[in-house]
């Protein structure tokens, strides 16, 4: 029994941090916000994007309340006629540039080299930079919000997260897992005031930064070799001097991130290696998480059957608690929180495998993304 009560002790904690994370430290960009008066740069990296890029690129073109806006998008050796869509949507705009990427030199993984030569060729009276993925839809107030939270704070990087859409089942038990481990295990406030790199979190899907803040932190070639080169670059603005914060972007953005399930596989698989670090450390977080959130459910239905009451309730309300610590996060965010948070347990025993499939495969350096190799 004291057991049980040490597991629900541990997710009642931890279910309340997600509270107040979402409920008071994350941040919410305003909207409609003031019109910003500063020339902005936003950057869009494209592999092989000529089914997404439309709506995103169109998204950006409708961006309101931002008169100095340039948009740089860059074709990093597609082989789908993306090129062709982008010249296509933009059509004479002179606000859109369109650069034909280089192949990455050595030492360097596609997109931080991508984004660096983008970050180089922005206008240069730019002083934000929005970098943006294929997958992003963009409100009409996105930027103009964005970039007027990074002023009002006073940061150097913000990382507004969109809302993630989810439509197939594996969308459903996989994606609100990001934006669940982020509330319920960082604390948003410290991180903000905090100088210490380590303490960093970020999503490349929508970053936007100081330029000269960027500059100072060595920009991408800080994160030349990275795999998450969102999160490595937050520590590398850290280092340097400046702060970060992470904010709720799903009035801003959305994203859908994968269509289908070998993709999801296949993006989670190239980097949960690099999230966790040592092997020891990733089955020490992976075990810890599912004591606390798989094994509550199992014990409830077996202590109930033996007929231990007080176990069994014990152990549901675990479970009960783990459930409303995902639908805090998930309403905090714009995602599904019914009935998709019931099936939490399982969510995490699928995170458990795409990790040890992640540390597998990276071992026989088989790691691949838009065919390039990633160790």
């Amino acid at each position: 029994m004291s057991g049980v009560l040490v597991l629900l002790l541990g997710v009642a904690a931890l279910t309340a941090h997600t509270l107040v994370n979402a409920g008071r430290w994350l941040r919410r960009p305003a909207a409609p916000p003031a019109p910003v008066d500063e020339p902005v740069a936003v950057l869009l990296p494209l592999r092989d994007e000529a089914a997404r890029v439309t709506p995103c690129l169109r998204a950006l073109l409708a961006q309101r309340g931002v008169p100095g806006l340039r948009v740089v998008v860059l074709d990093d050796g597609s082989t789908d006629g993306t090129a062709d869509v982008v010249r296509a949507v933009a059509g004479d705009d002179p606000r859109v540039t369109l650069l034909r990427g280089a192949a990455p030199p050595p030492g360097w993984l596609g997109k931080p080299y991508a984004c660096w030569q983008l970050a180089g060729r922005a206008d240069p009276a730019a002083t934000a930079l929005v970098f943006v993925d294929a997958d992003v839809v963009l409100a009409p107030d996105a930027v103009a919000a964005a970039v007027t939270e990074l002023r009002a704070a006073r940061l150097t990087l913000l990382s507004p997260y969109p809302r993630i859409l989810v439509v197939t089942a594996a969308d459903r038990l996989v994606q609100p897992l990001l934006q669940w481990l982020w509330l319920t295990f960082l604390p948003l406030r410290a991180m903000e005031r905090s100088r210490r790199p380590s303490l960093a979190a970020a999503g490349g899907q929508f970053l936007v930064l100081d330029r000269a803040g960027y500059e100072r932190a060595g920009g991408h070639v800080a994160v030349a070799d990275k795999v998450l080169e969102d999160i490595e670059l937050a520590r590398a603005v850290k280092r340097a001097g400046g702060r970060i914060a992470l904010a709720d972007g799903s009035r801003l953005a959305t994203c859908r991130m994968y269509d289908n399930w070998p993709q999801l596989r296949d993006g989670y698989i190239k980097s949960l290696w690099a999230s966790f670090g040592h092997p020891v450390a990733a089955a020490v977080v992976v075990a810890l998480l599912l004591l606390l959130y798989t094994a509550p459910p199992l014990l409830a239905v077996g202590a109930l059957a033996a007929g231990a009451v007080p176990v069994g309730a014990a152990a549901a309300a675990a479970y009960l608690l783990g459930v409303a610590g995902r639908a805090i996060s998930a309403r905090a965010t714009g995602g599904r929180w019914w009935p998709d948070s019931l099936a939490h347990p399982v969510s995490v025993v699928v995170l458990g495998w795409l990790t040890l499939r992640s540390y597998h495969l990276r071992k026989r350096r088989r790691l691949t993304w838009r065919g390039r190799p990633v160790t």
